[in-house]
Order: C-alpha cells, then sequence, then structure tokens
C-alpha cells in the first residue's frame, strides 16, 4: 500500500489524471523487496490498434511526470496525434514507491535501488499493466536521459529509439560528489537524527537549494542573466521558495541520489563492469543532447556515450544554460529540443 501527495501543477503542466499500477512486490537487483510497489505515471493520446506508437518519458532526479511536458501535446516533438505518451515517475519520487509513501517500509527501512530497478518497474508497468511489448521511443533528461540509456541496454529489442538529454551512462566522480554535497546539506539540518529525519530539514533544504539550482544546474554566463550583481539575493530566495514548493521528501532525495550516483550501465548483467561494451550493444536509434556546459553531467561523458552507441548522433543545444538547457527555462531552449527531437522522431518513422 502506497499514500500519495502529488504536488501542485506548476504553470506550463498538462493536467492529466493520475494514474497508478499496483504491480505487488518488486524485486530489486540486490534481492530485496519493494512490497505492494506502485508505478505511478500519466498517459497522453491513445495507443494504436497494433499498440506500436507509445513512447515512454522518464524523469529526472527529483523530478515527476510532469518533466518533458514542454514537449508533449499536438505537434511537438511528443506529438499526441501519432503517439501514445506514457510519463513515468520513478521509484522513490514519492508518486510511485518511495521512503516517504509506503506503509509497509517506510523512511530508512525502505530497501535501496538502483536505475535498472526504476527501468525494470516501468518495463512491467507497460508489459503487465498495459499490455505494450514494443515502443517508439524512450525519451528523458538527465537522470531520465541515464534511464533511456538503461533501457536500450537492458531491453535491447524493445524500443526503436531513445532519446538522451544531459544524461551520462555511468556517473562520473564529480557528479557523484554533488549529490555527496547534497545529501550533507540535508543531514546537516537539525532535522537529521542519525537514522532518519524527525522533521522537514528547512535549513538543509536552503542549503541544497544553494548547492543544486544556483551553483550546479547553471553556467556562470547563465547566473549573469539571471541574477545580476545586486539582485543575487532576492534570486536566491525565489529559488528557495521553489525548491520547497516542490514539496520533495528530504528521505526520498536520499534514495534517489544515491541511485543516480551508483549508476554504471556497465554494471548490467553479461557487461562485466564494462560501460563501452554495454553501449555498444544498444541496436536502437540514440539521439543524445547535451550544452556546450554541464556542470552536474560533464558533455564529455556524453559525447563518449553517442561515440560508443553504434547508431547513435550527437546534438549540441545552443544554450548557456548548462544543465538546465534541458528545460523550459529558456523559451529557444525549449524550441530548439522540440524540433530537434520532433525530426528525429519523425526520420526513423
Amino acid at each position: 500500500m502506497t499514500r500519495y501527495a502529488h504536488p501542485p501543477l506548476a504553470p506550463g503542466h498538462i493536467d492529466a489524471p493520475h494514474r497508478v499500477a499496483p504491480l505487488g512486490d518488486l524485486t530489486l537487483e540486490t534481492g530485496e523487496t519493494i512490497r505492494d510497489f506502485s508505478q505511478s505515471y500519466v498517459t497522453h493520446g491513445a495507443l494504436n490498434a497494433d499498440r506500436s506508437n507509445a513512447i515512454l518519458v522518464c524523469s529526472a532526479l527529483t523530478g515527476t511526470h510532469h518533466r518533458l511536458d514542454f514537449l508533449i501535446g499536438d505537434g511537438k516533438a511528443l506529438d499526441t496525434t501519432r503517439h501514445f505518451i506514457v510519463a513515468t515517475d520513478p521509484i522513490g519520487n514519492g508518486l510511485s514507491s518511495s521512503p516517504s509513501n509506503s506503509v509497509a517500509q517506510p523512511g530508512m527501512q525502505f530497501p535501496r535501488y538502483c536505475v535498472r530497478d526504476m527501468v525494470h518497474a516501468q518495463h512491467r508497468l507497460l508489459t503487465e499493466h498495459l499490455g505494450i511489448t514494443q515502443l517508439r521511443a524512450v525519451v528523458g533528461a538527465s537522470l531520465g536521459g541515464m534511464q533511456a540509456l538503461q533501457w536500450a541496454t537492458s531491453h535491447p529489442g524493445f524500443m526503436q529509439s531513445i532519446v538522451a538529454m544531459t544524461a551520462v551512462a555511468k556517473t562520473p566522480p564529480w557528479g557523484a560528489l554533488v549529490v555527496e554535497a547534497a545529501r550533507a546539506c540535508l543531514m546537516a539540518d537539525p532535522a537529521w537524527t542519525g537514522k532518519g529525519f524527525d522533521g522537514v530539514p528547512e535549513r538543509g533544504w536552503r542549503a541544497y537549494a544553494g548547492l543544486i539550482n544556483a551553483l550546479v544546474m547553471h553556467t556562470p554566463e547563465a547566473m549573469a542573466e539571471q541574477a545580476p550583481q545586486g539582485d543575487v539575493h532576492a534570486w536566491f530566495e525565489a529559488i528557495v521558495g521553489q525548491t520547497r514548493a516542490q514539496g520533495f521528501d528530504a528521505t526520498d532525495y536520499l534514495y534517489q541520489s544515491r541511485a543516480y550516483q551508483d549508476h554504471d550501465v556497465g554494471a548490467t548483467a553479461g557487461f562485466g563492469g564494462d560501460a563501452v561494451r554495454a553501449l555498444a550493444s544498444i541496436r536502437a536509434h540514440a539521439l543524445i543532447i547535451a550544452p556546450p556546459v554541464d556542470l552536474l553531467n560533464p558533455v564529455a561523458d556524453a559525447h563518449a556515450a553517442a561515440a560508443a552507441i553504434p547508431n547513435a548522433c550527437f546534438v549540441e543545444i545552443p544554450s548557456q544554460q548548462g544543465h538546465a538547457a534541458a528545460t523550459s527555462l529558456k523559451a529557444a531552449d525549449a524550441a530548439f529540443l522540440d524540433r530537434v527531437i520532433g525530426d528525429f522522431l519523425r526520420d526513423i518513422a
């Protein structure tokens, strides 16, 4: 059994019915089990007669099924007149089963999981709950793009293509250090007892917001544009407010960020820890997209992933926004992604 608390809709979000698939016990890669697992998702468009027009959308770290709403709709890259869009919530985001909403395994009793477990849950949603055994594409940004790369490695014949934005195939030491520091921000709060949180770590979230949103998600050039000298304090206070308005749970972050930190497609069964060999096994057409500078997932790693995948192309987002380039923060970036991804999906049809 799972308790849900859907965050309030934000501007640009699509108000689609929130759905939950009860999948029973979910066996994890470690052999542990998430009891009474529920997979949260929404759908857009209609499934065709032979169930061949589905596109899976995977969400980012701390994100929800709304993460790529700016690309979904009539005539957009994820065209709801042609495709059936299944936008999913990853394990641990507070909508699918998570430390914050599990009745059977609450808080720090929740078992550790990895990105491959997220993919396994989504595979069960598609095959067991929705009766879908093939996908036109798997699409995601950041941790969502990492799930897309894992999907293509774990289930190479399941999808025709993948789109991975601001993603890496193996979390580099830099990204691992970022989330280690973010967790330290939360656990430095007095609400952390050493065994869990006994309240909302408001001071911890404030420090987290400064680290992630101010220093990691953007570039120095982007910050000079968004928060010119003299306005930095007001910008920071607004970012803190936005972070808290999302209502993400601190324990959920401890777990989900660890899944991001530990990710490596090379750890997929059969590849012996060799990420390059795992990527070389991908049969789907792949579009890898990244900006010139990304202070969370280094762009060099995105280039390396594209070079290792047989049917891949790399496209640079002409943006100074850094990791935030794969969002709707800047209209020009969103329009660029919409055009490039739409063209890619049409070309491989």
